[in-house]
């Protein structure tokens, strides 16, 4: 809370600047001013919270600067209890992904329009430098296929318009920008960002890119040459089609490697569901075919070309060399960033789409919960660090995410095992590498990107959650093969937003209806205590039993989906529940209060015909009874009320009460929106003026703005001498009605031989108000009066608030009593009123 000095030099400001400091208003009652049993030494009056104390909390402490800066390297607090079976876990897991990653890495730099090393490199740098930032223990990055594509698509571009700038200059710039936004947004834990992205989104971009690098795979795989194939999907198609006659013998190493690969993961699939016992055997297996499948077709091709070097009779990967011959300082300069600065955006979204995803659903799976802040500082540093050993764009794999965790790793170190594996790979196989068939690369590509494809069974699961998502699932993939991967992500993420705001721009409230409720298990009425059963439903202990009962409130239209034959009161004539939905900002503040009005106008009437004194004074959209009309008014042959047509049957507006269940902010758009709609109902129900009670606020700041637009208190209490406002609040007891304290009490006041009353069943309750249970009137013990036992209760809401309450029902409550007290008092001031209509006429 602000001190004095503060709150005098703020007054001072404001005066000098001419700011009118309106103090709050401090709501008094016959309660707040201590003249009912209401009141006692510790009565609690709500303060509102205070600007300087939400700024100061957004300063960080010194502990928990400490924390932020120890949460940047997870490893530290579980590489202490690193133990031998851990190493084992890790030791199988590294090894296993490291014998994938290495085919993969290359296949997927020549993705990228780079040369198959460079795949090795981000594989390095990928697996060795995310271990010591990750939250994950599954997720392994690298090079992906996504990924590669587009910084194909980039190398590409940009060297039209850079062409001395070699391709593997520009991935790695591209690399190091992209990875500095995404470590700056880790950074400053806005880790939160990717939420934005549906899923919807992800699967539609998963889907389409799936089919996109897939087609573009094919020509490679079947030796075709002479068009394009980063061109739009449906073209490449029509050219691999037209190109059929020219399919070469790659085509023999591309599709038997392919179809190879398929039988395999299907005959292990199969052994592993026939023997069980045999099912991890089977896995690693099923893991090690992609390596499995290399090493043959590179035997066969040497077998082959070994004495035809120079003139192999199939495309093959020829010179790789040995060691990081790339390792030096990337290039960066302004003339290559304007190259690419267009795609960093889809760059970035690529870059933690995939790896955030696949990061918490393998942590659901595996039961750990991920940061994604910490993953995007880990993404950031690897993308950063590794263009300085010749490192291009790395994510989260998904394939080898999931062999990683299902070969039992057990810590994020498996990553380092990894890395050694590829360094392995790069100083002592180069030789190997020299006569892997290019066509048998891009079967592993096919293969691994096939898998990304989102299958009919979940689009048909999509369908039964989300119609609408679905349109813009296929309409993702559409313009993914039709236009490119960057315009399919940025289409799904624009339809997504925009069905969300739409969502948020109409959205409307609902009108709510009462119904009293019993919990009936079996034929048998159960009480408030569950293990209290009242009586069989229907009897006079059941049904009719009061006690058993409990109201509830269903909107009036049953949109819910609740049962149309479940028959809703109306809470009381002239009182309106109503429900915000999809919160109540700027964006549908007008919109909501709108349905509200009208549903208001057309179930009550004017309150008083005649408030307007002349008829210029009556507004031109109502322009009220004709002349001839107004005569037969004065001649009683005609009333008011049938002239404006108004149904005399319908009830005037007394009081609203707004559910505030779904409303975390308010803004200053909302809040006056919500104070003209008070001014336009005041002028519709006048001389009388609309309560407004309000439920379930679940923000401070939320009660603050609502009080600063004069809500939370009634604005005509102590109107006169008779009229006293019935404040009603809702009190919880101190310890509970089972607590130990209170069970002691009962036994005492039933050794005394006391007829007590439950806690909280009965009597006046306050703010640190003691209920006394006293014994019958007639005892005259008094003795037992002053042993009789205590239960003290407090007020869930402050006393200076009487109109914000904890739920509808004491919502209801309040308004029904004040509706009800306000015309026992007009009825004792203007007992005459009652004997005349609306006209005024006796």
């Amino acid at each position: 809370m602000p001190g004095p000095k503060a709150t005098k030099l703020g007054h001072a400001l404001a005066k000098g600047l001419g700011i009118k400091v309106e103090r709050p208003i401090a709501y008094q009652d016959e309660v707040t001013r201590g003249e009912s049993v209401f009141s006692s030494d510790d009565t609690w009056v709500e303060e509102p919270p205070h600007t300087v104390d939400a700024l100061r909390g957004l300063v960080p402490t010194g502990k928990e600067t400490v924390d932020y800066l120890i949460s940047l390297f997870p490893f530290l607090q579980w590489i202490g209890r690193y133990n031998t079976q851990w190493l084992i876990g890790d030791l199988v897991a590294g090894i296993t992904v490291g014998a994938v990653v290495v085919p993969q890495g290359m296949s997927y730099a020549t993705l990228a329009n780079l040369e198959p090393q460079f795949g090795l490199y981000s594989s390095f740098m990928g697996v060795i430098v995310y271990w010591f930032f990750a939250t994950s223990k599954d997720i392994t990055i690298g090079p992906v296929a996504v990924m590669s594509q587009l910084v194909g698509g980039i190398v590409v571009a940009v060297g039209k318009d850079l062409p001395d700038v070699p391709a593997h200059v520009i991935a790695s710039a591209l690399s190091i920008i992209a990875g500095a936004i995404v470590l700056f947004i880790g950074l400053i834990r806005f880790g939160w960002i990717v939420d934005l992205i549906s899923l919807t989104a992800l699967s539609a971009y998963m889907t389409g890119s799936a089919i996109n690098i897939g087609v573009g795979q094919v020509p490679t795989m079947l030796g075709q040459t002479g068009f394009n194939t980063r061109a739009p999907t449906y073209h490449v198609i029509v050219n691999i089609l037209k190109h059929l006659p020219g399919v070469k013998i790659d085509a023999a190493m591309g599709l038997t490697a392919l179809l190879m690969l398929y039988l395999i993961r299907i005959a292990c699939s199969v052994c592993a569901k026939r023997y069980p016992r045999k099912q991890r055997i089977f896995f690693f297996l099923s893991t090690l075919r992609t390596a499995f499948v290399i090493l043959l077709y590179t035997m066969i091709s040497w077998l082959v070309n070994r004495h035809r070097r120079t003139k192999p009779l199939f495309k093959i990967l020829q010179n790789v060399p040995r060691g990081f011959q790339n390792a030096a300082v990337p290039e960066i300069n302004i003339t290559i960033i304007k190259g690419f600065v267009s795609y960093l955006p889809v760059t970035v979204i690529v870059l933690l789409m995939e790896h955030i995803a696949i990061s918490k659903s393998f942590g659901r799976v595996n039961n750990y919960t991920i940061n994604p802040s910490q993953e995007m500082v880990a993404i950031g540093m690897t993308n950063v660090l590794g263009p300085f050993l010749g490192g291009y764009p790395a994510t989260g794999s998904f394939s080898r995410t999931a062999i990683k965790s299902k070969a039992g790793v057990r810590t994020p170190l498996a990553g380092v095992i990894t890395g050694l594996v590829v360094l392995l790979a790069i100083y002592a196989l180069p030789p190997v590498f020299y006569y892997i068939p290019n066509a048998s690369l891009s079967a592993v590509i096919i293969h691994a990107v096939g898998d990304l494809i989102t299958p009919p069974n979940t689009v048909y699961g999509f369908w039964r959650v989300s119609p609408f998502e679905v349109l813009i699932f296929f309409v993702g993939v559409i313009v993914t093969v039709f236009s490119s991967i960057e315009d399919g992500i940025y289409s799904t993420i624009s339809i997504s937003a925009a069905m969300l705001l739409f969502r948020i721009l109409r959205s409307k409230g609902t009108l709510l209806g009462r119904v009293k409720v019993h919990s009936v298990l079996g034929d048998q009425v159960i009480g408030q205590d569950h293990h209290q059963v009242v009586g069989p439903y229907g009897s006079i202990g059941g049904l009719d039993n009061e006690l058993s009962a409990r109201s509830v409130f269903l909107p009036l239209d049953h949109s819910d989906g609740s049962n149309p034959n479940v028959a809703l009161e109306t809470p009381y004539p002239g009182v309106f529940i109503y429900r915000f939905a999809e919160g109540f900002t700027y964006p549908n503040a007008a919109h909501t209060l709108e349905h509200l009005v009208d549903f208001i106008f057309q179930n009550t009437r004017r309150t008083n015909l005649t408030s307007y004194p002349r008829p210029g004074d009556r507004p031109w959209n109502d322009p009220g009874p004709t002349r001839g009309q107004l005569k037969k008014i004065a001649n009683g042959t005609l009333s008011l009320s049938e002239a404006t047509g108004e149904d005399e049957s319908k009830p005037t507006l007394k009081a609203v009460i707004l559910d505030f269940s779904s409303v975390n902010y308010l803004d200053i758009t909302s809040v006056q929106t919500l104070i003209d709609v008070r001014n336009q109902l005041d002028r519709y129900a006048s001389p009388n003026v609309v309560d407004w009670h309000i439920s379930s606020i679940s923000n401070r700041w939320a009660k603050r703005a609502l009080v600063s637009a004069g809500f939370g208190y009634p604005t005509d209490a102590q109107d006169g001498p008779h009229q006293r406002w019935k404040a009603i609040f809702s009190v919880a007891d101190i310890g509970g009605r089972d607590s130990a304290a209170a069970q002691a009490e009962r036994e005492e006041a039933a050794a005394l031989g006391v007829q007590g009353n439950a806690p909280g069943s009965s009597g006046k309750a306050g703010p640190g108000l003691d209920i006394e249970e006293a014994g019958s009137s007639d005892s005259g013990n008094e003795d037992l009066k002053t042993k009789s036992p205590k239960f003290k209760g407090v007020t869930i809401h402050g006393l200076n608030r009487p109109l914000f309450h904890v739920d509808l029902t004491s919502a209801l409550q309040s308004a029904v009593a004040n509706v009800e007290a306000r015309q026992s008092h007009d009825a004792e001031v203007r007992p005459d009123s009652l004997t005349k209509d609306v006209s005024g006429k006796e």
